[in-house]
């Protein structure tokens, strides 16, 4: 089991890296589209990981939340989270602004989405496509079971990573889709809530202490995270297991 678990906490590392970069780039691409090409010509247009990494929030952070449990390290266990270098963006170049800037803002929550959405169809595909026999469980036993966090014997390999990587990456872009919706500045969230605010609740708000953004990501953020990833969760497995 404790292999099981170790070996699930690599997927989630290296798909947590892959995650950031494509929120990055979703940011990135959705402001060259609307005219702003600052991100571009600066090289974040790119999946690559290294024009995205941020030391603490892409490698420090999520290695102590994946990896700490298993050095007696638990504080932070189950909050699949992090952050990249923020893409850089200058809003004067939109034709309007605020829309604009909610347009890019939400494209990378929404890519995350969309990567929770294409790891449930792989799921899906690797249910039906694979067929039990008496020496194999089936596709579907094998998804059921690494949701559970199992690993089973006998397995095809290329059949067990898929399932890992599967269900790995709904898990952390599911967190990260939530996450960053979080009006914490400076979340992708807090750039939406600025932009409904009044003038003046705006300057109260751009005054949060940056240790309180700290605090409120991290405490606050952990127990949405799980309140709502949870369920969906729970959703997914009821789809994967009767569909």
């Amino acid at each position: 089991m404790q292999s099981a678990a170790f070996t699930f906490a690599i997927f989630e590392f290296v798909l947590l890296i892959f995650s950031l970069s494509f929120h990055e780039c979703a940011h990135a691409w959705m402001a060259s589209r609307l005219g702003d090409q600052t991100a571009r010509l600066q090289g974040r247009l790119t999946l690559n990981p290294m024009s995205h990494i941020d030391p603490i929030g892409t490698l420090v952070f999520p290695g102590l939340a994946i990896f700490g449990p298993f050095l007696g390290l638990g504080m932070f266990s189950g909050m699949l989270i992090g952050w990249a270098k923020p893409t850089p963006v200058i809003t004067r170049n939109f034709a309007k602004i605020k829309r604009d800037e909610n347009l890019v803002t939400l494209a990378g929550p929404v890519s995350n989405l969309i990567l929770a959405l294409a790891a449930t169809l792989v799921l899906l595909v690797l249910v039906h496509a694979v067929p039990g026999s008496e020496t194999s469980p089936s596709g579907r036993y094998v998804v059921m079971a690494t949701f559970q966090g199992h690993l089973l014997e006998g397995v095809n390999s290329s059949v067990q990573a898929l399932a890992l990587l599967g269900v790995a990456a709904i898990e952390i872009n599911l967190s990260l889709f939530i996450f960053n919706l979080l009006p914490v500045p400076p979340l992708d969230g807090s750039h939406l809530m600025r932009n409904v605010l009044p003038y003046g609740a705006v300057q109260a708000y751009d005054r949060i202490p940056f240790w309180v953004s700290w605090v409120l990501m991290i405490l606050v953020g952990g127990t949405i995270i799980r309140f709502f990833v949870g369920p969906a969760l729970g959703v997914i497995f009821v789809i994967l297991s009767r569909m």
